[in-house]
């Protein structure tokens, strides 16, 4: 029993964690700061890497939420790109 609540704090952890980096990284899109998006996105990914791999998220659902980072960051990236502000 100790073991589970031991595990059970360690994934809330890294699940807190990366719902911050996400929403971070959101922030940061949103507010066209593409620089600071980038480096957040790219830890963002890693942290949710690495909890797929070790099983505190499923690998699909680590999957979705990489893909939807990525579709968010390159259709922020597209937007700005089209209005002509440099990015």
């Amino acid at each position: 029993m100790r073991q589970s609540v031991k595990r059970r704090m360690h994934n809330r952890i890294t699940k807190k964690v990366i719902k911050t980096l996400t929403k971070r990284t959101l922030a940061a899109v949103a507010a066209k700061d593409f620089d600071k998006a980038a480096n957040d996105l790219k830890a963002a990914f890693a942290k949710i890497d690495k909890a797929g791999a070790h099983r505190v998220l499923h690998p699909n659902t680590a999957a979705r939420r990489k893909s939807s980072l990525a579709r968010a960051y390159a259709a922020a990236m597209a937007k700005a790109q089209q209005a002509g502000s440099p990015a």
